[in-house]
């Protein structure tokens, strides 16, 4: 008998907020977390390789000694910022799900740790290289600060979690994949909690100029998924974690219940290791793989991975319409994007995109998709395929929803897809 799961806390640290309710309110009012690279400490060395037009998502005056108690002189000492990061969404996420104080009363060998990263620490990376270059010793924290499961191995520490403890990393689907994994992990009796979501620090000159390279950002500093301007992504970064725990644990100590996790996809395209399929067929199994025995009509809906990019958002587009397609005309498929007012924060996506996802269902309300104005209308656009869907743009739309799905789609051809039904007492 496998058990049903539910979200209990939230936290997160994003480009547009230090909290979950500040991300949230500031993404509804359409602002954006994306800035000129030139704004980046020490640009001006990196200028050749990253022009001034690009932009990036960071998280704005970050300083992990502004949070008191909650890092150690040694901690800062020892932990790369993907991990800080990692730390403050998990206090929040404990918090609010009315954990952090009662740690002690909880079986800890029933509280698992999931938690992913698709780069860990470039900076860390670079600065060491140049320093072995130069002929400098190495830090002895240098390993532990670059491998990806030190934000997972930490926070276990850090708040004695001894179930299992696992890292994803698969590139821009991590952080669902994480949630997925931990939702399978209860499910299946392995745990009871546990702490899932994904990290990522990446705003570097490094990986700009390496993305840049590969075409994959924009060159113009705007994030415009599913517009007729779209030309790739703006890079950002950030931490969404959230507290998943089998409903009868969470029934047993009497916590708020946010949502419920009813399924969850991942497929491979066995296509291509940067490009989509074309016609989105990894997309659309991963979403049918999450529907499960669930009606596609029953879905209100698509927190879409929506990058920006003009084979991404086609193919997603594509994937959509093939799932959706029964949807009456008079009640399409609301789909809208998080990344016109955050960018792409590469691992950590998936995670803040379900977060907002479970809040979209809890207050009744669709983001819009900041920086949309023409639907579709890039070269190679189908118009049709455009039509088929209500790609909500402009301002927030108020919505009572029951079912939503939010996707993540990663280099090496991965696609991930998270079904939450809201939670009726």
């Amino acid at each position: 008998m496998t058990s049903r799961v539910v979200v209990t806390g939230l936290g997160a640290l994003t480009p547009i907020g230090k909290t979950v309710q500040e991300s949230w309110t500031n993404l509804l009012r359409g602002k954006s977390g994306i800035r000129p690279v030139s704004e980046l400490p020490g640009f001006k060395e990196y200028e050749s390789p990253c022009p001034a037009s690009v932009g990036v998502a960071n998280v704005s005056d970050f300083n992990a000694s502004d949070y008191g108690t909650l890092f150690t002189s040694q901690d800062l000492r020892r932990m790369s910022t993907f991990t800080q990061f990692a730390i403050v969404a998990a206090q929040e996420a404990l918090i609010d799900a009315g954990l952090l104080n009662n740690l002690k009363d909880l079986n800890a060998e029933r509280f698992g740790c999931v938690i992913g990263s698709g780069t860990a620490s470039i900076q860390d990376m670079y600065d060491s290289i140049l320093a072995f270059d130069r002929g400098k010793r190495l830090s002895p924290t240098f390993v532990p600060k670059i491998l990806a499961n030190m934000a997972c191995g930490n926070i276990s520490i850090k708040y004695q979690l001894k179930g299992v403890s696992h890292c994803a990393s698969t590139a821009c689907a991590t952080g669902n994949n994480a949630i997925g994994d931990a939702y399978n992990f209860i499910r299946l009796g392995y745990n009871d909690l546990c702490l899932a979501g994904a990290s990522e620090a990446c705003v570097h000159p490094l990986a700009l100029s390496g993305f840049l390279r590969a075409k994959s950002i924009t060159a113009d500093g705007v994030s415009r998924p599913f517009d007729a301007r779209r030309s790739g992504f703006v890079l950002g970064e950030g931490a969404g974690l959230l507290v998943l725990e089998s409903l009868e644990h969470a029934q047993k100590r009497g916590a708020r219940i946010y949502a419920e996790v009813e399924g969850y996809g991942l497929t491979s395209d066995a296509y291509h290791i940067t490009s989509p399929s074309e016609n989105g067929d990894g997309a659309r199994r991963a979403m049918k793989m999450a529907l499960n025995r669930l009606d596609p009509k029953e879905v209100d809906y698509v927190n879409a991975h929506a990058t920006s990019t003009i084979l991404g958002d086609r193919a997603e587009m594509q994937a959509m319409n093939q799932v959706f397609a029964e949807h009456p005309r008079d009640k399409l498929l609301k789909v809208s994007s998080n990344k016109g007012s955050m960018g792409h924060l590469l691992g950590a996506a998936g995670a803040v995109e379900s977060i907002f996802t479970i809040k979209s269902l809890q207050d009744g309300v669709v983001p819009h998709t900041l920086n949309l104005e023409t639907a579709g209308g890039a070269a190679g656009d189908d118009p049709k395929a455009w039509q088929l869907l209500d790609l909500v743009q402009g301002k927030p739309v108020a919505l009572e929803m029951r079912y939503a799905l939010t996707n993540s789609f990663g280099f090496g051809g991965i696609n991930s897809s998270l079904l939450f039904r809201k939670w009726e007492d």
